[in-house]
């Protein structure tokens, strides 16, 4: 038992585990342990110092530094799982020295601290340059990991960083560098189809939302990034992620009020699958914080048909409609044309709309083309139209009462007859009770030679 126990020491310290194994005197294992215990004290209080005399210069060194800093921190744990203990286990390794800091810049070394993780899980050392911009899946544990910093990352940068006169000199570099770095990650970032919109495409974004857009003036800053874009195409080469670089662009155009310019670019980057659905809403959320409804109909309009994936939920993109006409009425007929243009994968919000503004016959009519039954809907789900439009259902309960009897047999015979009840309940709703005799009269004619449908109309006691 002793010496499985100093077996497994020995490895924990990375000491030959052979060695230990093939010891031809038992007295050696002692020995060993001694020595190795003696020797790991040395080296763990060396390193103790070592992070020590980094943290005093973090404070006021530039983020190349915190980098370095980060990665001494870190390195014991290079062949532990990645997995959110490991998150947990550099963060405190990482903040054990950190020196007292000016609340900002606190802030600033807390967001690389996270970045410099959120790189190490979501972009492995394995990836070499040059590979295409798509990768397998993480792991699980390593994926509810990325979540979790991209949560706190979100977090960090949606929180405005106030740059005043006397902070801008001291933090606009930060700023820039942290701009650089993401620029980069954002450009070679792995798109591997999951839900979850691209981590350094997310962060990317917000930083120019809340930290940089708000405390910048003038063309100057977004002219740049587009050079700075455009010199990143010749530096990356085949690393380069297509969609995340006319995405950006597109961004750039967005803050510089070039509208069609942006559109251009992102129905570019929509050629090809690859662009996560709450990326090209996120250019609607800043409208809609600012009231500026006439731009938001604009990029409603643009970004819509864009919405392709099934697995999307479009109550952002609904609810951003409501507020737009609500303001601005007129719009109204652009959101119609807009969610029809989208179909099928508009419909659910198609409906609901429909409902909304009381179109009954455009909604009775939309029902039809797709081929709905009654038997699809709940009674309460048709309950507003038969309140406010029993007229458009009538063609919706003939059509499915005939199909019914075509099917021949006793089942499907009862749900027909259950079909003529309600119309029945319709036609007296719209005082149109001789209609509706004429019409059963003409039915029970019709398929008289049907016994059991005729004895299912009886039980019914729709005929005598």
């Amino acid at each position: 038992h002793m010496a499985a126990v100093l077996l497994n020491y020995a490895e924990q310290q990375n000491r030959s585990v052979q060695v230990l194994a093939n010891a031809k005197a038992a007295s050696f294992l002692p020995k060993i342990s001694s020595t190795a215990t003696s020797t790991s004290i040395g080296a763990d209080a060396t390193r103790q110092q070592q992070m020590k005399e980094m943290a005093n210069h973090i404070a006021s060194g530039k983020i190349t530094e915190w980098r370095e800093y980060f990665e001494f921190c870190v390195s014991p744990l290079a062949h532990t799982t990645r997995n959110p203990e490991y998150v947990s286990r550099a963060l405190s390794a990482i903040n054990k020295f950190k020196p007292k800091m000016l609340p900002e810049t606190e802030k600033l070394f807390t967001l690389h601290a996270h970045l410099y993780l959120l790189e190490k899980l979501a972009k492995p050392s394995t990836q070499s340059v040059g590979q295409a911009a798509y990768a397998p899946s993480l792991g699980y544990y390593t994926q509810v990991a990325v979540s979790e910093l991209q949560e706190v990352i979100t977090g960090l940068l949606k929180k405005t960083l106030p740059l005043s006169p006397e902070q801008e000199q001291d933090l606009w570099p930060y700023v820039i560098d942290t701009l650089s770095y993401l620029r980069r990650e954002m450009l070679t970032e792995s798109r591997d189809r999951s839900r979850d919109q691209p981590s350094f495409s997310l962060s990317y974004d917000l930083l120019w939302r809340n930290w940089i857009y708000p405390n910048t003036g003038g063309t100057k800053l977004y002219l740049n990034e587009i050079e700075q874009l455009q010199q990143a195409e010749g530096e990356l080469g085949a690393s380069l992620s297509q969609h995340a670089w006319l995405l950006a662009q597109s961004r750039m155009y967005y803050y510089l009020m070039d509208d069609q310019k942006a559109w251009d670019l992102l129905n570019k980057a929509a050629e090809r699958p690859g662009l996560h659905p709450d990326e090209l809403m996120s250019f609607t959320s800043p409208l809609l914080d600012a009231g500026d409804w006439s731009r938001l109909v604009g990029w409603l309009v643009q970004i819509g048909p864009l919405l392709s994936s099934r697995l999307y939920n479009l109550n952002s993109y609904s609810t951003s409609w409501e507020e737009a006409v609500r303001h601005l009425p007129e719009a109204e007929l652009q959101m119609w044309d807009t969610l029809a243009t989208m179909l099928p994968i508009s419909g659910e919000v198609y409906e609901e709309k429909l409902i909304t503004y009381e179109k009954w016959q455009t909604w009775m009519d939309y029902q039809l083309s797709i081929g709905k039954q009654p038997s699809e809907f709940r009674v309460k789900d048709l309950q507003p139209v038969e309140k406010n439009a029993p007229e458009v259902l009538l063609p919706f309960y003939h059509q499915a009462a005939e199909r019914f009897v075509l099917d021949k047999n006793r089942h499907s015979y009862k749900a027909a007859v259950k079909l003529l009840k309600r119309l029945s309940k319709l036609y007296k709703k719209l005082k149109q009770e001789e209609r509706w005799e004429e019409f059963l009269t003409a039915f029970a004619i019709r398929h008289s030679r049907l016994r059991a449908l005729q004895e299912e109309l009886r039980k019914g006691k729709l005929i005598p």
